[in-house]
């Protein structure tokens, strides 16, 4: 994600701010234009300010009255729920405070999502305009009934709220084994199913995706059986992300997805602050590198983003061990993921399938200035 600043005073903010800590002036993230705004209230909605600004009227999506949300509409438009929010189709009771605490912090990771989806420009269509368009539930454990599970059906993605508490979190990471677990990890995988529907079985994909990822057609749920009952593939290592992508091709197409959208977002940060890697005892500059590059362009690379990919996740994991804390990315890229990898970055970038660009529910163009 690239930095923010406020219109009216240039003060640095952040993605998630609704008010600028300096000038005082109210914020809203604007999607189309990937910027964050500063507003004035102007007859009920509110104008855009700041020395360029250009008199456009917004309002805030119909959440920001329950504070999990910042983002714009149009002052203009029938819509009352922002380009991310359209996609809701349960949330939790408003009256219920914890469950709304816990759906703010999803509600934060759900929107980093958006951002990486829109500025991929990937198509976007809600249960709406198609029946098996993408939607949220985020959900609470009933009492004395089965405990909600996270996942995805034709395109609605299941969310447990009990997920947003840190200590459930983290010991359903440790019972299952995971190096890794975070909210913004379960959007992530969780979409990529949504895409491989749309992107692969529908987009003219499904071919050249098996070549890479395997016989999508062998029996999932006898799959997932028996990576529980008998554990991860040996050498799993060698040719998946994660021990859990081994378990079935399409659980190797989310998680490397998810992986994708991990990188390219973290790149884009690091780009932002100028960060550039040279260790002093590099010699042969194999994990040297800059982030200059716009790492969301059709022109980059896959062989561009792992370079750096590789160089600043092991400076991270030593920023996280000199702290004290388990590394930051505890995965490594072998030829095999990043052949995968690749995979992904042509998908979304329209070089293999049909169906990934100018197709019905794409997002919208951004119309900003060279960063």
């Amino acid at each position: 994600m690239k930095l923010f600043s406020c219109p009216a005073c240039t003060q640095i903010v952040h993605f998630t701010n609704v008010v600028c800590e300096r000038c005082n002036h109210a914020l809203g993230y604007e999607p189309e234009s990937n910027k964050m705004l500063a507003l004035e209230q102007a007859d009920g909605i509110w104008k855009s300010a700041g020395a360029h600004a250009d008199g456009a009227m917004w309002k805030y999506c119909a959440n920001y009255e329950h504070g999990v949300c910042n983002w714009l509409v149009p002052g203009d438009s029938a819509d009352v729920a922002c380009l991310a929010c359209r996609h809701n189709v349960t949330v939790p009771n408003y009256g219920d405070s914890e469950a709304m605490a816990r759906w703010q912090s999803m509600e934060i990771a759900k929107r980093r999502l958006f951002y990486t989806l829109l500025r991929l420009r990937l198509p976007l269509v809600t249960r709406g305009e198609n029946p098996e368009g993408l939607g949220f539930a985020f959900l609470s454990d009933a009492e004395g009934e089965q405990n909600v599970m996270t996942g995805h059906d034709l395109g609605l993605i299941t969310i447990a709220l009990a997920e947003a508490d840190d200590a459930e979190r983290e010991k359903r990471r440790t019972s299952m084994g995971e190096p890794y677990r975070t909210l913004l990890g379960h959007f992530r995988h969780e979409v990529g199913h949504w895409y491989w529907d749309r992107l692969v079985r529908d987009g003219g994909a499904l071919d050249a995706c098996r070549a890479v990822f395997g016989d999508d057609s062998q029996d999932y749920n006898a799959a997932l059986q028996a990576h529980y009952a008998n554990g991860p593939k040996p050498m799993w290592q060698n040719e998946y992300v994660s021990s859990y992508a081994g378990a079935h091709p399409w659980e190797d197409f989310a998680e490397t997805w998810a992986h994708y959208l991990h990188i390219v977002d973290t790149l884009e940060v690091g780009g932002s602050y100028g960060l550039a890697i040279q260790p002093r005892i590099d010699r042969t500059g194999i994990i040297t590198t800059d982030m200059d590059f716009r790492v969301y362009s059709d022109a980059t690379t896959i062989e561009q983003i792992v370079e750096a990919w590789v160089a600043l996740s092991q400076a991270l994991n030593s920023f996280n061990r000199a702290m004290g804390h388990q590394d930051l990315y505890p995965f490594v890229l072998s030829p095999a993921v990043v052949t995968k990898l690749g995979f992904i970055h042509d998908l979304v970038h329209g070089r293999v399938g049909t169906a990934t660009k100018g197709c019905e529910g794409e997002a919208p163009a951004h119309r900003e200035a060279a960063e």
